[in-house]
């Protein structure tokens, strides 16, 4: 069975082999006079910082996207992605207009020339993916900019360090807008950092419809997949003990697929992925716990989804407030089981998963048991699923930032 390192962009390219689209409102540097940026309902330019193919990580691929659905055919936009790396790559897509190296100042002062040429920039911000101590280097190109900056946050931290706490204040005072993934995280960010009300906004992460089409005839049933890369924190350990206690009375196939993080196997090769596959056995689940770990292409992990009966999130996070994951299996009208971080309490709230005490291996493996075996719940789990997931779908989420972006420059202009 073939296998993944992370969710790959939409659009059937895969990270590892990424080819920039050249469809409408991908360009280079656009000259701010081509653009209306004071009227209501005009094209803008739209600049996106973050990591991007071919880097592989759920926030490279959460940027692809964003910046496919935000160029939506037939829209005019136009877009373009300050990248950010640990060094330089000698061949970014055509839609990447700058690289930002992690450390190297030149980089930062070019990268903020070339931002300049934006109505708007879209910093996506998580502490592990900017240089220095908790990401600190992003204070560098926040204060620097002359556009307005939109900040759209991926973690939202309920008891952050004062360093942490301290970079993030900055980076909310410099933001024309704040946009998170879940109104739990909107909470937070007005009652934890004190942002006006008006001031945040909650937009959905995004995923791409994924109802129906082939499965993957390899694949053992009933199935319990968990995907995504591979690290600490994951509470994948959960997922095989309740594998395991599920096993003892009503059997099932647990597939955990991803590549190790490239950050965690350079640290200590595959040793954690190693540490796992001994749990399996010493509970003597082996058998029937695959561990996926090759690439998969955007076409073979949506049939791979589409093939599980039902989707684990073990999480051991309760600060969590946002899972692509858990939209994408929503997008895939699957079946959740999630421990009970803010996110998964919101979007399952409607009947699409079960939640569980984080830890809980007990809970899990009962309702692993349930969703699997008792008459009609996966059916009526699935159905709440789709309903879900309409307003989760990429289209949506394009349209919402543009409106967003749009009341950003027309407030700019009018002030």
């Amino acid at each position: 069975m073939g296998g993944l390192a992370e969710y790959a962009p939409a659009g059937g390219r895969e990270l590892a082999q990424a080819v920039p689209c050249t469809g409408a409102g991908v360009v280079h540097v656009q000259p701010r006079g081509a653009v209306l940026a004071g009227r209501p309902g005009a094209a803008r330019s739209v600049a996106l910082v973050g990591t991007y193919p071919p880097t592989v990580c759920g926030l490279a691929t959460f940027t692809w996207n964003l910046r496919a659905a935000i160029a939506g055919a037939g829209s005019g936009w136009l877009t373009g992605v300050l990248r950010v790396v640990d060094g330089r790559d000698s061949a970014p897509g055509k839609e990447v207009v700058g690289q930002w190296v992690t450390g190297d100042a030149s980089s930062l002062r070019r990268s903020l020339a070339a931002l300049a040429s934006f109505d708007v920039v879209l910093l996506q911000h998580e502490y592990g993916l900017f240089g220095g101590r908790d990401g600190e280097e992003v204070l560098g190109l926040v204060d620097g900019l002359e556009v307005p900056l939109i900040a759209v946050l991926h973690t939202v931290l309920r008891e952050p360090s004062p360093h942490q706490r301290k970079i993030l204040d900055r980076v909310l005072a410099a933001a024309s807008l704040v946009v998170v993934q879940s109104r739990a995280a909107r909470q937070r960010v007005i009652s934890v950092y004190g942002v006006p009300p008006g001031g945040v906004v909650a937009v959905p992460h995004g995923a791409a419809r994924n109802f129906t089409g082939p499965v993957l005839a390899c694949v053992p049933h009933p199935a319990v997949l968990t995907w995504g890369l591979l690290s600490p924190g994951k509470g994948i350990e959960h997922g095989i003990a309740a594998v395991a206690r599920l096993r003892l009375r009503s059997p099932a196939w647990y597939i955990v697929a991803g590549q190790t993080h490239p950050k965690v196997r350079a640290v200590e090769g595959e040793r954690y992925r190693e540490r796992l596959q001994a749990l399996a056995r010493s509970l003597g689940a082996a058998d029937h716990i695959c561990f996926d770990d090759k690439y998969r292409d955007w076409d073979s992990l949506r049939a791979l989804v589409r093939s599980a009966d039902v989707v684990l999130l073990p999480y051991e996070s309760r600060d969590q407030v946002s899972s692509g994951v858990l939209v994408e299996a929503l997008a895939s009208g699957k079946p959740v089981v999630a421990t009970r971080f803010p996110q998964a309490q919101e979007l399952l709230a409607g009947g699409a998963g079960l939640v569980v005490a984080h830890g809980d291996v007990d809970a899990m493996a009962a309702a692993l048991d349930r969703v699997l075996y008792e008459p009609g719940l996966a059916a009526r789990m699935a159905a709440a699923a789709r309903r879900t997931a309409a307003p989760l779908l990429w289209p949506a989420v394009g349209g919402s930032y543009r409106a967003l972006i749009d009341r950003v420059v027309a407030t700019r202009a009018v002030a």
